[in-house]
């Protein structure tokens, strides 16, 4: 049952109105149903396969770009070794300390992610919030750039492996890797539950494949272990001169491409079984890898068709290291997509995007969305991708500075949270954040040098996601002014007429309201002016809802406020309902108001057919003197509200209940 709040006009139940707040207030909420369900072994192999896909795949191509690309590492020993401890302390300061540690503490409500830090900065309003709030919605346009590259790399650079297992096949990678992905985002519809349980147990099989790798390669060339002495990077960085830095550092994005899925999957698995797979798995298997990708190098043997990592592997495992990579990479773009899906879904309910169609794809997991339009456009925006750059080692220079971008943003939100939440000091938050924030803007200056090579790819769709996401909140609040100023009787009024009404409406009325209802003084919905001017009766029955979206994940407690404005058992009632969502919810109304009606909290038959629901469809005007960029920008939210469900469709009404749409003009100022 929804947690309720209710309340009546009058002063002589002021004070125990009062004091039922404030005990419903001091009791503690309901213990979380959406924490990370299963044992924790099971939870830990589920990250494995869910979180780590794409950082634990980056070995099939990130050397590549670092000894043989335009950074050219790979010419001495001292430059191995150098490239080497680059690349292990790349991954030790930006995803173990940074993310590992530290990042994943930042929780709202148990969740992570850039929309569930973008609430929990909402939750400390500060001077100088709005403009990290504005980088954060930036920040999530450039992870739908990076998913659009991620699929594309990945699987690519597994099925290239066919250049050295069988060099006649060359000319299929592209048509292979073209089916693949078909195949890939043609079954998403179906959701990942049914096969999502192989994930993990994969991926520990190609962590132990890849470490055993890079073991066979140390054997043979010890000395490579040498790398984890720092200075070998420090001095190496200091032979290569400013411009050869910057070339390297773009090329050490790609070891590190993923690692924030750590935070952002936190909510499915928590931050234990998250850490110890990390570092129990992944991490040791990683740098084992690396390494030996680097002791080939040292060994001097050849490199063949430019795939260091394939070529380190045996003839006789080259076809089923192929397979069993291309199996890892479509897992990795798997968990990728899957979590697009769920970030357009939260940027939804903090009303930053249309309200496309979604498909919950799980009965019992909410989090589980397939969204059709993000789908097929990261199908073909992955497809052009693969047709315009043809190989991996290609593509690899338009990856890294979308994720770079976000790995910095992450950094500055940071400041606030240590110091709002974690009540770190002045000095622990400048030396800590200060150091991490210095490092990936150094990481994001040196990518930036990718971006004619194909790095505008995803800033030009994270800056189109970022525009569509700026437009519709701004058309959103734009249509609520112009809305709300329209002439509308009080609810004083409202009651009033109600009194002195001789015949009403018998079927119980819903009339969705554009904001909280609380007093008598307060404006009653346009459409009421509107529906009492046309047809000059009234519902006997008459519920204003309210639906409110908070920045918190979850709704815990006082999920519904019920404010009763008149109720009189033989001429029916004026009640105004409010409703509060989080952005990790569906916000089904209708199931909410059918809990309550069985619960008597509002007078609604638990019988949904014998309710009607008035909603409103804005016709939006400009105004006369709108400037030229506020025009531009009405027309692109006009074009959005194409593309998105009208709001009672989006909150489950229309499903069951009679529904009722009138067109109200509204000048946009």
């Amino acid at each position: 049952m929804a947690v309720c709040r209710s309340r009546r006009f009058g002063l002589m139940n002021a004070l125990t109105r009062f004091r039922k707040w404030r005990a419903a207030d001091a009791k503690p909420g309901p213990p979380s149903s959406h924490a990370p369900r299963g044992s924790f072994a099971g939870l830990t192999i589920g990250a494995l396969g869910v979180v780590y896909g794409d950082i634990g795949t980056s070995p099939l191509y990130a050397m590549d770009l670092l000894f043989f690309g335009r950074a050219g590492a790979a010419q001495t020993p001292a430059d191995v070794l150098g490239g080497v401890s680059l690349v292990i302390w790349t991954i030790t300061v930006i995803v173990a300390i940074k993310y590992a540690i530290l990042v994943l503490r930042a929780q709202n409500d148990g969740e992570g992610g850039v929309f569930a830090l973008y609430g929990l900065l909402h939750q400390q309003p500060r001077r100088g919030t709005a403009p990290l709030l504005w980088a954060l919605m930036l920040g999530a346009g450039l992870l739908f750039g990076d998913g659009i590259i991620t699929p594309s790399i990945s699987v690519l650079s597994a099925v290239e492996g066919l250049h050295v297992a069988t060099p006649a096949l060359g000319d299929a990678v592209i048509p292979i890797t073209i089916g693949l992905l078909t195949g890939l985002f043609a079954v998403q519809f179906k959701g990942t539950s049914g096969i999502g349980v192989v994930f993990g147990p994969l991926l520990i099989v190609w962590f132990a494949a890849i470490a055993a790798l890079g073991v066979a390669q140390i054997e043979g060339h010890p000395d490579i272990l040498a790398a984890f002495n720092p200075v070998y990077g420090l001095t190496y960085l200091h032979r290569a001169g400013l411009f050869d830095t910057l070339l390297i550092l773009s090329a050490l994005m790609l070891v590190v491409t993923g690692g924030e899925a750590m935070y952002a999957d936190v909510g499915h698995f928590g931050a234990r079984p998250i850490r110890i797979g990390w570092f129990a798995v992944v991490y040791p298997a990683l740098l084992l890898n690396y390494l030996g990708q680097g002791a080939y190098v040292l060994g001097g043997a050849p490199v063949e068709a430019g795939k260091l990592f394939y070529s380190m592997v045996p003839g006789p495992l080259l076809y089923p290291m192929v397979l069993l990579a291309t199996a890892a990479t479509v897992v990795a773009s798997q968990a990728l997509i899957s979590g697009a899906f769920s970030l357009v879904a939260q940027a939804i309910r903090l009303g930053l995007f249309p309200r496309l169609e979604l498909f919950h794809t799980h009965e019992k997991h909410a989090g589980q969305v397939y969204v059709p339009f993000v789908n097929w456009a990261l199908f073909v925006g992955c497809v052009l991708l693969v047709l315009t750059f043809r190989s991996a080692s290609a593509l690899a220079a338009a990856y890294g500075l979308a994720v770079s971008g976000v790995m910095l943003i992450t950094s500055l939100a940071m400041f606030p949270v240590a110091r709002r939440v974690w009540k770190w000091g002045k000095l622990t938050t400048s030396l800590v954040w200060g150091l991490l924030t210095a490092v990936n803007a150094s990481f994001l200056f040196a990518s930036s040098l990718k971006f004619i090579e194909g790095g505008y790819v995803p800033l030009s769709v994270g800056a189109a996601v970022f525009v569509v996401m700026t437009t519709w909140r701004w058309g959103r609040k734009a249509t609520f002014a112009a809305y709300a100023a329209k002439p509308a009787m009080t609810m004083a009024e409202l009651v009033a007429l109600h009194r002195d009404c001789k015949v009403f409406m018998e079927r119980n009325a819903l009339v969705m309201s554009p904001k909280p209802l609380s007093l008598p003084s307060d404006q009653a919905p346009a459409l009421i002016q509107m529906l009492w001017e046309r047809h000059g009766i009234l519902p006997r029955n008459l519920i204003l809802v309210e639906v409110r979206h908070r920045k918190v994940p979850y709704i815990r407690d006082n999920r519904c406020r019920v404010t009763v404005f008149y109720r009189d058992h033989n001429r029916g009632s004026i009640i105004a309902v409010e409703l509060s969502f989080g952005f990790m919810e569906e916000p089904n109304v209708e199931h909410v108001l059918e809990d309550m009606a069985r619960h008597r909290e509002i007078e609604l038959p638990t019988d949904r057919h014998h309710w009607v629901v008035h909603a409103s469809h804005e016709n939006l005007v400009p105004v006369r003197r709108m400037g030229l960029f506020k025009r531009l920008r009405l027309r692109l939210f006009m074009l959005l509200r194409l593309f998105s469900q009208p709001a009672y469709y989006y909150y489950g009404l229309g499903d069951e209940v009679l529904l009722s749409v009138e067109i109200i003009p509204v000048r946009v100022h």
